[in-house]
């Protein structure tokens, strides 16, 4: 779901309305569009906001305590431009720079559910973008390490997180590479799209650890948890289709 940052805002939030509950990876109940489109009292205070985000998302079927707590503490405007933070709250994805967005709260949360994460575990994010998912899983209590492929991104949600008190291990590189240097992780989390399981990934798991990632080409994918049962065996569970932006090689600087 690439785009640019438009001047027109109305435009951008057209552009990243869900086509439908599939797209976005909402539940197939579909929600009101008075409930869906409402634009947030950006008066009220921030923490307010995020704290009726997440309990939309428990409406939606998110029930981790712990990561509704963590979407209900951060302040998701703060990772996006300005010009958009009024729209911070609603359930939508939206732009950032180099082409790429800030997750879609439901997916945020989605995923980071199946991750089924524990205080001081170590875990792999595959595309740092914005800091957000980084900032949920500093505030789940894990111990994160994030690469990303974009210099410019990496360096602002170094920025941000480190603004807010947050102080993951970020790097800059090639995601399909990993950090083998850090490996093993408890868990590994993919936000982007690779059309096959990356094999360097699994090989940086821990035996009885798990990668979420949404595995599939340009047309869709299945989000899917694959946990490492031993040094060479490996067992997959799909749950749910979902559209990501394609995961890429290589880095741009």
């Amino acid at each position: 779901m690439k785009t640019r940052i438009k001047k027109d805002l109305s435009f951008i939030l057209i552009g990243f309305c869900c086509a439908g509950s599939v797209a976005c990876g909402q539940p197939q109940k579909k929600q009101s569009e008075k409930t869906e489109n409402r634009v947030m009292d950006t008066s009220q205070h921030p923490n307010n906001e995020a704290r009726k985000l997440a309990e939309g998302l428990k409406r939606k079927g998110i029930s981790d305590k712990r990561v509704l707590a963590a979407i209900g503490n951060v302040p998701r405007h703060l990772f996006i431009d300005e010009r958009l933070a009024e729209y911070a709250y609603l359930d939508r994805p939206l732009p950032i720079e180099k082409g790429q967005t800030i997750s879609q709260p439901y997916t945020v949360a989605f995923q980071t559910e199946l991750l089924q994460l524990k205080p001081g575990e170590k875990v792999l994010e595959i595309g740092t973008g914005s800091g957000y998912q980084a900032a949920v899983l500093c505030e789940m209590g894990a111990d994160v390490y994030s690469i990303e492929r974009y210099q410019e991104l990496h360096l602002q949600a170094k920025e941000t997180l480190n603004k807010l008190g947050y102080y993951p291990r970020l790097f800059f590189g090639d995601g399909f590479e990993g950090l083998p240097q850090h490996a093993p992780f408890d868990k590994i989390l993919v936000t982007a799209a690779p059309e096959k399981t990356p094999e360097k990934l699994l090989n940086q798991l821990k035996i009885g650890g798990w990668m979420v990632a949404p595995i599939g080409g340009r047309q869709g994918q299945r989000m899917t948890v694959i946990k490492r049962i031993s040094n060479d065996k490996f067992r997959e569970s799909e749950h749910g289709d979902f559209i990501f932006v394609p995961m890429q090689k290589g880095t741009d600087e």
